[in-house]
């Protein structure tokens, strides 16, 4: 230390010391230099418009999620098993023995409960068996009155041919009420080779035919079947008619011919059938055309009538034709 109180040191020191503190600078600036360089490189991602969209539909959904009552996800999970199963029987078609599974379980249960079918009434019955009624709506041991559906009953009670109407009705605790009205048996209709019985109205009662059904009228052709109660009911006012016809013919829907019991046709015409009609009994009461060598009448021309004869007859009367022409043989005397 020298006499004003500073240290002595030698003046070859401030050199290095001096370098020192440069290289120190130069680091700290390359250093900062390079992390400038490595943040521009480093650029933070932000996302785009649609993102940020889809972001805040997941946070509302989460946040509904957070909201939801407790067991919620358990309930989830057992529609989910549900729905699995009813698609695994639907497509094993195994879901009606399910329904009628479950069905049966609630019916034992409601005639445990006494709401079983102690008894059932049936009016109007007529052609149809109780046996038939019964299962026609339905109606079997194992169904109960609480859980019978009597609108369902009645619309299979209508589907059988023979029930134009019926009625329905639940007595609680255990009795049913079934009322029918039943179609009768008009007429027999051909159509395509094949005879089946029909109502009045034209429903099919029955595919075939029974003995009890064998004197009906018969009618013939499509669309017969809905028009042979407005022409058999012509038929029936001329009862002496009516009774040498065999079998009404409907040609191409549009008119009628008749089929008499002796192989005569008798063509009627599209209009003005009752003045036909008429016209015909009157031959059959003046000339008893029935019992004449002809094979057919026609009537469709409303001024004139013709006859077809039979070969037979035709050549009976060619030949008496001839006779009548042929002159007489003989000479002078």
């Amino acid at each position: 230390m020298d006499g004003g109180g500073r240290f002595a040191g030698s003046l070859s020191e401030t050199a290095p010391s001096q370098a020192a503190r440069a290289r120190a600078s130069a680091a700290v600036f390359r250093r900062g230099r390079a992390e400038r360089r490595g943040s521009e490189r480093l650029r933070v991602w932000e996302p785009s418009g649609q993102w940020r969209r889809f972001a805040r539909a997941l946070d509302r959904v989460a946040n509904r999620l957070s909201r939801l009552p407790r067991h919620t996800g358990l309930a989830a999970t057992a529609l989910m098993i549900a729905v699995s199963t009813g698609y695994g029987a639907v497509r094993s078609d195994q879901a009606s023995k399910i329904v009628d599974f479950f069905r049966d379980v609630r019916d034992m249960a409601a005639n445990a409960a006494g709401f079983s079918i102690a008894g059932v009434a049936i009016a109007g019955e007529r052609h149809l068996s109780r046996a038939e009624i019964l299962a026609a709506a339905g109606v079997t041991g194992r169904v109960s009155l609480l859980f019978f559906d009597a609108a369902d009953a009645r619309a299979r009670l209508l589907t059988n041919p023979w029930i134009a109407e019926a009625t329905v009705q639940k007595l609680l605790p255990d009795r049913l009420v079934i009322s029918i009205s039943e179609r009768e048996a008009f007429a027999l209709w051909q159509k395509a080779g094949r005879v089946g019985v029909i109502a009045s109205d034209g429903t099919v009662l029955e595919p075939y035919v029974l003995r009890r059904y064998a004197d009906l009228p018969f009618v013939v052709g499509i669309g017969a079947e809905v028009r042979a109660r407005d022409f058999l009911a012509m038929l029936n006012r001329r009862p002496e008619l009516r009774a040498n016809v065999r079998a009404s013919v409907l040609v191409a829907e549009r008119r009628w011919n008749l089929r008499l019991k002796n192989g005569v046709d008798v063509r009627l015409p599209e209009f003005d059938v009752e003045q036909a009609l008429d016209q015909l009994a009157a031959l059959e009461r003046e000339a008893r055309l029935s019992s004449r060598d002809i094979t057919a009448i026609d009537l469709r021309l409303a001024d004139r009538i013709t006859v077809r004869l039979s070969d037979g007859a035709f050549q009976a009367r060619e030949e008496a034709a001839k006779k009548k022409t042929q002159k007489p043989k003989g000479g002078s005397a």
